[in-house]
């Protein structure tokens, strides 16, 4: 089943969000969810986040959409997607025993397994590595552990670009302007150059992060980020971490 175009756009949104952010987290298995929804104690750099969106679709038309984002570093991540009045558009869990996305309006979901979330072999639903969603919320814009590597001696250096290789192998340049990085690019997996620019660097609970974070596929944009708050060291209930697909929603990709 091919998803509506409006939909794929918010799943590229999900999986941008985790995957935009290149500083790997460790998982360590999270504790059995407790029958109670009685809060738990606040986990050690767990934080909430409120984002506004905004999505151009194919059709070159502006989608704006809201996100809150919970997070436990490497252990547990949950995110909820509305659009207007409040209506739920995706949802998405992730777990160490698995991870499920639901899409409210069309009835459809996916599950799967590990640190991977997306569809194989689906453009719009790329592979990506879920742990790296909760960089950017530590103030971290950089692979941790990157290398700087010598610039291309040819017409295709940036002036004024920093080229890095992160422990992966994988290439990458950057910029900053003062002390803050103003953007970083790499290539997709299309060939195309996927960038990211920040802007509006705010102070959020005692740490410094781009408030505006704007996305662009080869030299057109498609996605920008104003995050609106983060309140961190906060304590949810079990059913955070709770998310039951409906015996009527249907996986994607059949």
């Amino acid at each position: 089943m091919r998803l509506a175009s409006g939909i794929r756009a918010c799943i590229l949104m999900l999986v941008v969000l985790a995957s935009c952010f290149f500083t790997a987290c460790v998982g360590t298995k999270p504790a059995s969810p407790l029958a109670s929804d009685e809060p738990l104690a606040a986990p050690l750099d767990s934080l909430r986040a409120k984002m506004s969106l905004t999505l151009l679709d194919g059709n070159g038309k502006n989608r704006n959409l809201d996100a809150v984002l919970f997070s436990v570093p490497g252990k547990r991540y949950r995110m909820e997607i509305t659009g207007p009045l409040g209506i739920g558009v995706a949802s998405l869990l992730w777990q160490e025993e698995g991870w499920k996305m639901t899409f409210p309006t069309e009835k459809l979901y996916m599950k799967g397994a590990g640190y991977m979330v997306g569809l194989f072999g689906e453009p719009s639903l790329p592979m990506v590595n879920i742990h790296q969603v909760a960089a950017l919320f530590k103030g971290i814009l950089l692979p941790e552990g990157y290398e700087t590597v010598e610039p291309p001696a040819d017409s295709t250096r940036v002036e004024g670009a920093v080229y890095a290789r992160e422990t992966t192998g994988r290439s990458f340049t950057f910029a900053k302007e003062g002390a803050h990085v103003a953007w970083l690019s790499r290539t997709g997996g299309d060939g195309r150059s996927e960038t990211i620019r920040y802007f509006d660097y705010k102070e959020f609970e005692g740490v410094e992060m781009p408030s505006r974070i704007v996305f662009e596929r080869g030299s057109e944009k498609f996605l920008e980020i104003r995050v609106k708050k983060v309140s961190r060291n906060k304590s949810f209930t079990p059913g955070t971490w709770r998310l039951t697909v409906p015996r009527s929603y249907k996986p994607v990709g059949e």
